[in-house]
C-alpha cells in the first residue's frame, strides 16, 4: 500500500486526458513541484492531501480516493449514482458516499 496512492496519482496526471502542465496550472502549483511531489521515489517530497484533492477535482478522477476507501474496508459510492435502498444500514456499514463531479 505504501506509495500506491502516489503512484496512482502520478499515472492519472501523466497519462490522463488533461496535460500535466494544465493540471499544475489549475491547482496553482509549479509544474516541476507537482512532478516532484508525484515522484514515489523522491523521499524528500510528499504529495499532500490538499493537492491530491485538487488533482481529483481537476481531473475528475477519484480512483485514489477509491483505493484509500478500499484499503480501509470501505466502498466509495457517488451520491448521484443510483443506490439500492437497503432495509437498514448500520452506522458502520462500510460505505462512503461521495458527491459526483459535474
Amino acid at each position: 500500500m505504501k506509495g500506491d496512492i502516489t503512484k496512482l496519482t502520478q499515472q492519472i496526471v501523466l497519462e490522463g486526458k488533461k496535460q500535466a502542465k494544465d493540471i499544475a496550472e489549475a491547482i496553482g502549483k509549479p509544474y516541476s513541484t507537482l512532478l516532484r511531489e508525484l515522484n514515489p521515489f523522491d523521499g524528500q517530497a510528499k504529495l499532500g492531501v490538499e493537492t491530491l484533492l485538487e488533482i481529483m477535482r481537476v481531473t475528475q478522477n477519484v480512483e485514489p480516493l477509491k483505493l484509500m476507501a478500499e484499503s480501509l474496508g470501505y466502498e466509495l459510492v457517488g451520491v448521484c449514482a443510483p443506490r439500492r435502498k437497503p432495509a437498514r444500514i448500520p452506522a458502520e456499514s462500510g460505505t462512503l458516499h461521495a458527491p459526483a463531479f459535474g
